[in-house]
C-alpha cells in the first residue's frame, strides 16, 4: 500500500483547518453579529434582503463606537433644522459639519440598517453633540417644533390672550395663566405705580414671540413683561411726564386708544382729543370702556359688544367712562407699540369730540364743539 506523503498530509490538514475557520466566520456573520446588532441598533427594516441586512449588520458592528459614543458629553443642545425636501444626504453633511456625528458613512449605514433614512421630517430640532449617532437618527423622526409661535394681537384684553393658549402648542392652561395674570410683578419701572389689586392687563406687549414648549407660565408671563419694559423709551416715558401722566396711566389711555382707533395714523389725533378732554374735566365717553365693561357677550360670542345701545352705556363700573370721569382704574386691553407712542407724542389739537366717518374707511371725524360733532352724524 502506497504511503501518503507528509506534504499532502500537511495541505489536507492546513486545508480543513482553513475550511473550519471559514464555518466560524460565516456562522459569525450569520448568527452572532446580526443578533448583536439587533441588541445594539435595533431590528434592521424588512425593506432590506437578508444579504443587505447581513452587510449592514457587519458594519455597524465594526462602527460601534462611532455610533453609541456622542461627540461631545458636555455638549449644548442648539437649534437644527430641516427644510423641506432637503435631501438625506444633505442633513447627514450638516450634521457633521456642526458636530452632531463625528463618523458621516456610520450614520448613513444606520440609517439605512434601520430604515430612517426614508422618514427624516423636516422641522426645527433641539440636538445636542451630548446625544449619539443614533438618539439624533430618532429624533429627526419626530418634527414637533422644541419652540412654538405664539402671537398677541394689539387691542387683546387678557381672556383673549388667554383663549388662544389651547391650541398655541405650550403647556400653560387658560385658567393658569388668568390666575397668574392678576398678580403683579416686582422689579418693573411700572411695578411700584400699579393700584391695589390691580392685574397685569395692559402690560402684555403685542407681539410675535418664539417660546419654548416647555415655558412656564411664569416665564410665559415674564418674557411678555420683559418685552413690554423693554419697548418704553426715556423718550417715551418723558413724553408720558409731558402730558402729566406716569408709565401705568398713559398704559390706561394707549389701551383705550388701541381700541378706538382702526388707522393707526389717527392715534396720535384721537390721543389729543381724550388729553384735552382730561385736560378740561371733560368724561372721556369712549365706547371700549363700556364693552369692556359689560365683558362677555355669549350672544356675540365676543368680548367686545357691538352695536352698543343706550342701556349699554349704562353699565355700572368704573371702567366705563360714560359714568366716571378720569381714566378707568385700569387698562382695558394691550396696546401695542403705535397707542403707546401716541399717548408720549399726541398731536396737538384743538378737538374734544370724534366720531366714525361715513365713508366707511374706518377714519373718524373730529370735532371742536359738540354741536359740530352732532353735525357730522351719518345720515
Amino acid at each position: 500500500m502506497k504511503r501518503r506523503s507528509p506534504l499532502l498530509a500537511g495541505l489536507s490538514l492546513l486545508l480543513f483547518f482553513s475550511l473550519c475557520v471559514l464555518i466560524l466566520v460565516i456562522l459569525n456573520i450569520t448568527l452572532v453579529i446580526p443578533r448583536r446588532a439587533a441588541q445594539t441598533f435595533g431590528l434592521p427594516t424588512d425593506k432590506l434582503s437578508y444579504t443587505q441586512q447581513l452587510y449592514y449588520a457587519t458594519l455597524l458592528t465594526l462602527q460601534e463606537d462611532s455610533l453609541t459614543r456622542p461627540p461631545n458629553p458636555l455638549g449644548e443642545a442648539r437649534l437644527f433644522r430641516v427644510d423641506f425636501g432637503e435631501p438625506t444626504a444633505s442633513v447627514i453633511q450638516r450634521l457633521q459639519d456642526e458636530g452632531m456625528i463625528t463618523n458621516l458613512e456610520a450614520f448613513r449605514n444606520y440609517l439605512l440598517y434601520s430604515g430612517l433614512d426614508t422618514t427624516l421630517q423636516a422641522g426645527d430640532y433641539n440636538l445636542s453633540p451630548a446625544m449619539n449617532a443614533i438618539e439624533i437618527a430618532h429624533a429627526l423622526q419626530d418634527a414637533t417644533p422644541t419652540h412654538v409661535t405664539f402671537r398677541i394681537f394689539a387691542g387683546w384684553r387678557l381672556e383673549e390672550i388667554a383663549a388662544a393658549l389651547p391650541t398655541s402648542g405650550l403647556d400653560i392652561s387658560p385658567e393658569e395663566f388668568l390666575t397668574s395674570a392678576r398678580i403683579p410683578r416686582s422689579g418693573y419701572a411700572f411695578s411700584p405705580l400699579l393700584p391695589p389689586n390691580a392685574t397685569l392687563e395692559g402690560l402684555f406687549f403685542p407681539d410675535t414671540y418664539q417660546m419654548s414648549r416647555t415655558l412656564t407660565v411664569e416665564g410665559f408671563i415674564r418674557a411678555l413683561l420683559d418685552n413690554f419694559q423693554g419697548h418704553i423709551t426715556p423718550e417715551m416715558e418723558q413724553g408720558y411726564i409731558n402730558q402729566g401722566l406716569n408709565i401705568y396711566d398713559a398704559v390706561i389711555l394707549a389701551s383705550i386708544i388701541e381700541r378706538e382707533a382702526v388707522v393707526d395714523e389717527e392715534m396720535p389725533q384721537i390721543a389729543s382729543v381724550f388729553l384735552n378732554r382730561l385736560a378740561v374735566g371733560m368724561k372721556l365717553d369712549s365706547d371700549p370702556t363700556a364693552q369692556y365693561a359689560l365683558g362677555f357677550n355669549q350672544t356675540q360670542n365676543t368680548w367686545w359688544t357691538n352695536p352698543l345701545s343706550l342701556e349699554h352705556l349704562e353699565v355700572d363700573s368704573p371702567y366705563n367712562t360714560y359714568k366716571y370721569p378720569g381714566l378707568p382704574p385700569g387698562p382695558i386691553s394691550n396696546p401695542g407699540l403705535n397707542a403707546l407712542q401716541s399717548v408720549a407724542f399726541p398731536a396737538t389739537s384743538p378737538y374734544y369730540y370724534f366720531r366714525a366717518a361715513c365713508d366707511g374707511s374706518g377714519r373718524h371725524a373730529f370735532s371742536q364743539t359738540f354741536e359740530e360733532h352732532v353735525g357730522k352724524a351719518c345720515p
